[in-house]
């Protein structure tokens, strides 16, 4: 077990997203991981190093610490020999310094600070859209999605719309598919007008039947031959109906959503 900590002096998402992604190449090790962020004050590092001390006793080899942290002062606490540190601002900004010819702002927080109130309040709109568009509930605001997201029960259609919305200020609404719309196997008649916004979700017939199973245990709902029975009419309403459509299974929400917002480049 080796021990992984991501520390920032504000939200950190971005310092947990890279560092993820580096520890993600190496498969047969097995991190422990924990989040500090806001960490903006000397007291704050010296509280967070306390964290990491007590691990490095815990399980006897160094933790591995990714930072992205401006005030240098702050910064340089975690420059020790009992912490392996991995700065993303020390390793990055003299490089693109030295590239653009321009001394950097060390400005705390400009990543995810409301710097573009434009794209803030855009996002804002959007995870209202998609909470107010979740599950079928209505299709009176279709004409306003970017997408619509369509797939059999616990799919994960509205995370995916949640992401999208956060993240990428999209408007996206889902609309699951019901068991009659699965019987006649056509596509709902709330959809056909927005065919180009449609995209489908499908996924394993043993990986959903252990999601529903997790959700309602012992129910048709959940049974493998009805998860095995819905998956297959939707995947043929998809292919009838010419609906770009991806297998979830394996995917994460990061992967599924940049192939959604593909299929909308696509379409504008």
């Amino acid at each position: 077990m080796k021990s992984v900590f991501f520390i920032s002096d504000r939200t950190g998402i971005t310092t947990e997203s890279i560092g993820n992604a580096l520890l993600t190449q190496f498969t047969d090790v097995e991190f422990k991981k924990e989040f500090i962020p806001f960490v903006d004050s000397e007291s704050k590092a010296y509280q967070a190093l306390a964290k990491i001390s007590s691990r490095y006793i815990q399980y006897g080899h160094r933790p591995i610490v990714f930072t992205s942290i401006m005030n240098p002062l702050i910064r340089d606490k975690f420059k020790i020999d009992s912490v392996f540190h991995i700065d993303f601002f020390e390793s990055f900004i003299p490089k693109l310094e030295a590239e653009l010819g321009e001394k950097a702002s060390l400005a705390v927080g400009m990543s995810h600070g409301i710097n573009n109130e434009e794209k803030y309040y855009k996002r804002i709109e959007a995870i209202d859209f998609s909470l107010n568009n979740d599950d079928g509930v209505s299709a009176k605001n279709y004409e306003q999605a970017d997408v619509i997201l369509v797939g059999v029960s616990r799919v994960g259609k509205t995370p995916t719309c949640l992401y999208l919305a956060v993240n990428y200020g999209i408007k996206a609404a889902n609309y699951p598919f019901a068991e009659l719309d699965l019987v006649n196997k056509k596509l709902p008649k709330a959809l056909v007008p927005f065919h180009s916004k449609l995209f489908g979700l499908t996924i394993d017939i043993d990986r959903l039947h252990h999601i529903r199973s997790n959700r309602l245990p012992n129910s048709k709902y959940a049974e493998l031959n009805t998860c095995k029975t819905e998956v297959a009419a939707a995947e043929n309403v998809f292919h009838d109906d010419d609906i770009s459509y991806l297998n979830v299974s394996k995917k994460s929400i990061e992967e599924i959503s940049v192939a959604i917002i593909q299929r909308i480049k696509l379409n504008h």
